[in-house]
């Protein structure tokens, strides 16, 4: 399986545009699972090898499907 990235262009002023809006309307449009498949990805990408992610602050909740 092959990932591609595909080129997205939209023109616009700069002050026109809300990129924070933006991309919380496109995180909440996705699923539950993807969501936490991305936060996954990004985090081990910033650990060292071996290293752990500090959970001192996490709540863990079920997902309800």
């Amino acid at each position: 399986m092959t990932m591609r990235i595909a080129p997205v262009v939209r023109k616009a002023k700069l002050k026109d545009i809300d990129e924070e809006l933006e991309d919380m309307r496109y995180w909440l449009s996705r699923p539950p699972q993807e969501r936490i498949a991305a936060v996954t990805r990004i985090i081990k990408m910033h650990l060292q090898p071996g290293q752990r992610m500090d959970k001192t602050h996490v709540v863990k909740r079920k997902l309800h499907a």
